[in-house]
């Protein structure tokens, strides 16, 4: 690691900005330059091939690059956060939300080297590459929101804006949120909502924007929390509001009071699915203020979404199980659940708390499905959990389901909703849990006998056992005499007389057998029929 890289700060502020960020993409060999030039059409197509990011230096028709796919792996994530694993992220998140650090005021950045205003706002200037094949327009979607409300203060979000005119967007809030609710408050009152768009921030800045934090709570300030450091904060030209300093383009705009009554969409979602139109306000810009070399940052739908959206998730879920007072072991926000819908926790259970962790988990933000498991299950191997679900659920007493749960207008197994009505759902959690009464040894996993001195590579390198070399004589006697002590497993007493050969063994135990002096345990062990160890078998049969 170099001395120069965040990770080797150990906790201290992190204040790499976005370029620095780039930066070390190059240095990590993260990053692709390409100098040729490019339909900015195939922009969105080449960034879903590529395993690495792309920095499009020549766009046909623009003055500017555009860089995209910057946090579109796990690893670029884990890069993005300064943290050397992903699980670090969350533990960051959670340090932003325990201890968030006020915003800085700074007086001006170089967003505004070039100010455009009023008439000379054009946004076809600006490189939005379209994405997929079903799409509405071109949509910005990296743009870090800032919003204020008269009562309930500072708000920040990331949300999309199809570019419709020179100067008018849409912005997607369907979904149920604190920006949805400031622009309602305003429509209400019938004014505009102001709100600052910076684009081409550092993804702490969007991973802190994207956090769903209580009303009432600065976002940035969070940001501010995970750095060890404030965001600064400029002023905007023509509205009340502060945008990312570290910007390389700033819109300064308002959503007008026309309500959800605009088409918007359609959009390749997280969900990996083409979104249907949604109805949302449009957005007016009155100016756009930008860097001389401004870079345009395109946020690749869905997995540059997807990876720092699951640490918020895995944050919210680890809280609300503590609130319940359950032992969590593990988490699993699933992919296949896009990071947003599905969930497998696995607890070390006390009487009856699988049934509280589902309903602890269900309660969190938009999840939709959660499986909760013993310890003993692997959350991130679904062959474990289909396993658990498979040997220790029964859908009449461990299958909940909640019915008219708040949903999320984008997941498309709901029915169509009137516009700016929030649809209901179904949340289900299964507890594959051991449930109470059920005998423990139920469960005592396959293990076979000898793995710790029984070693394939060996065998396969030549090794051999010796032959055995104890006499047949009073075996079955002296077998009799050890289990008469205490009940032994057959693979323990093929161990204890491993002096014999195995069939040596078998034929004695066969002899104890006819005699009919063997019998077994309720643990299936080996003992004398009619002793006490026997006596407990016929009692509990």
């Amino acid at each position: 690691m170099k001395a120069d890289d965040p990770r080797a700060l150990k906790g201290g502020p992190f204040t790499e900005t976005f370029r620095g960020f780039i930066e070390r993409l190059r240095a990590e060999d993260e990053l692709v330059e390409l100098r040729q030039a490019i339909d900015i059409r195939h922009i969105a197509t080449l960034v879903d091939q590529s395993d690495k990011a792309l920095f499009f230096h020549d766009v046909i028709g623009y003055d500017m690059p555009v860089v995209s796919g910057l946090i579109r792996s796990r690893s670029r994530a884990i890069l993005s956060m300064g943290c050397t694993n992903y699980a670090e992220i969350e533990a960051k998140l959670q340090q932003g939300i325990d201890h968030p650090i006020a915003p800085k005021r700074v007086a001006t950045s170089p967003a505004k080297e070039v100010v455009q205003a009023g008439d000379e706002v054009d946004l076809f200037r600006l490189p939005v590459p379209m994405s997929s094949i079903y799409d509405g327009g071109p949509m910005i979607t990296a743009g870090v929101v800032i919003a204020r409300d008269p009562e309930y203060g500072m708000n920040s979000g990331v949300y999309r804006f199809m570019v419709k005119e020179r100067n008018l967007t849409g912005i997607d809030i369907v979904t149920p949120n604190n920006m949805r609710l400031f622009a309602h408050r305003a429509y209400e009152a019938g004014r505009p909502c102001p709100i600052s768009i910076s684009i081409g921030t550092h993804p702490m800045e969007i991973m802190g924007a994207g956090y769903r934090a209580p009303i009432g709570m600065d976002e940035m300030a969070i940001t501010g929390g995970i750095r060890g450091a404030p965001v600064e904060l400029a002023p905007c030209e023509t509205i009340d509001l502060p945008y990312v300093a570290d910007a390389e383009i700033v819109l300064e705009a308002e959503i007008l009071p026309t309500g959800w009554t605009q088409p918007e969409g359609r959009f390749g979602e997280f969900t990996g699915l083409m979104g249907g139109l949604h109805w949302n306000p449009n957005v007016r810009v009155k100016a756009v203020l930008m860097r001389k070399d401004a870079l345009y940052y395109a946020l690749h739908m869905p997995w540059e979404n997807t990876w720092l959206a699951a640490p918020t998730r895995y944050q919210a879920i680890r809280r609300a199980l503590k609130t319940a007072g359950v032992q969590v072991k593990d988490i699993n926000v699933t992919l296949g659940g896009r990071a947003f819908w599905h969930a497998v926790i696995s607890i070390r259970k006390q009487p009856g708390e699988g049934k509280n962790a589902l309903l602890a988990a269900l309660s969190v933000m938009d999840l939709k499905h959660v499986v909760v498991v013993d310890d003993d299950i692997d959350v991130f191997n679904p062959t474990e959990v289909e396993w658990a679900i498979a040997t220790r659920v029964q859908g009449d007493r461990d299958v909940m389901i909640v019915t008219h749960a708040r949903g999320k207008p984008l997941d498309p197994s709901l029915a169509p909703t009137p516009p700016g009505v929030v649809p209901t759902t179904a949340k289900v959690g299964i507890d594959a849990t051991i449930s109470e009464g059920i005998p423990r040894e139920r469960y005592e996993r396959i293990s076979y006998a000898y793995a710790e001195r029984a070693r394939i590579a060996d065998y396969l390198a030549g090794k051999g056992d010796p032959a055995a070399s104890g006499a047949a004589g009073g075996l079955a006697q002296q077998i009799h005499a050890a289990i008469e002590k205490a009940p032994l497993y057959y693979t323990e007493l093929a161990d204890k007389f491993s002096g014999w050969d195995f069939q040596a063994v078998a034929r004695a135990l066969g002899e104890l057998h006819a005699a009919q002096k063997l019998w077994q345990d309720p643990k299936g062990r080996l003992c004398i029929r009619g002793s006490a160890f026997a006596a407990k078998l016929d009692q509990n049969r």
